[in-house]
């Protein structure tokens, strides 16, 4: 099985801590990853800002970075969700404008292939227990995009409650969106910002040590109003937590 490792902008950027710690959690089961350098931005931020036709440069150079790969992995809902809702959409946009089908037989070679890196754990690998040791208190916060697009549903969940030492406690109001959406929050800061105090009132009420979640960008949302209420709470991605164990616990 060769596998590519998607790592994303957010992460290479803000929290290259988590690509690590996912390369060191598939390794750790088994799997062989490579990281194809290729790979840049998979052109969400212009997708969602309306421009797409400068988009499609970016489809091409991802579909070629990831070929020949069984599976692409990433630790991002938003990104992966990028690929398999909107790709598609780009392709037949094209073929529908006359320029032939390539964007589109690009797109459909990688959709397949790729997957968020709790549903390639659990529906790809077989997995739920993967040996991880954390002994904290954690809450789950699911992002839109692996929830509403991807449907990740209770995979993240039972990736936890299999976690040695680990205390799962449910976050009210879980489904509601943290208030990030990309530029969403740079549109509307008044509305994102009370959607995000929202969240994080939810969140340390629950009395959890750590919030977690799959998806760097709302993780970064939250964290940086947690830090200005100066509360012990942190946040950290699930790839982390996963990659910790016993032997080699998290720093």
């Amino acid at each position: 099985m060769r596998v590519a490792l998607f790592a994303t902008c957010v992460n290479d950027a803000v929290h290259p801590s988590t690509a690590v710690a996912t390369v060191r959690l598939l390794e750790r089961l088994g799997v062989s990853v490579d990281f194809p350098a290729a790979q840049t931005c998979c052109g969400q931020p212009q997708f969602n800002t309306g421009y797409r036709r400068e988009t499609e440069p970016l489809l091409r150079r991802t579909a070629r970075a990831f070929e020949g790969y069984d599976h692409v992995v990433a630790p991002s809902g938003s990104c992966v969700a990028m690929v398999r809702d909107n790709y598609p959409r780009i392709g037949r946009k094209a073929r529908s404008e006359g320029r032939g089908s390539a964007l589109s037989d690009a797109a459909d070679s990688l959709v397949p292939r790729t997957y968020e890196l709790t549903e390639f754990l659990v529906d790809v690998l077989g997995v739920t227990d993967v040996g991880a040791y954390f002994p904290h208190t954690v809450t789950y916060h699911p992002s839109c995009h692996g929830l509403r697009v991807l449907g990740l549903g209770e995979r993240p969940r039972r990736l936890l409650r299999a976690v040695r030492g680990l205390e799962l406690v449910e976050l009210p109001g879980a489904e509601e969106c943290c208030g990030f959406g990309g530029t969403f929050a740079v549109k509307n800061p008044a509305v994102s910002t009370a959607m995000g105090a929202d969240k994080v009132r939810h969140s340390l009420s629950t009395g959890a040590e750590v919030l977690c979640g799959a998806d760097n960008s709302c993780l970064l949302h939250i964290d940086g109003m947690l830090r200005r209420q100066d509360v012990p709470q942190r946040t950290l991605h699930i790839a982390e937590i996963l990659a910790s164990t016993e032997e080699e616990p998290l720093t």
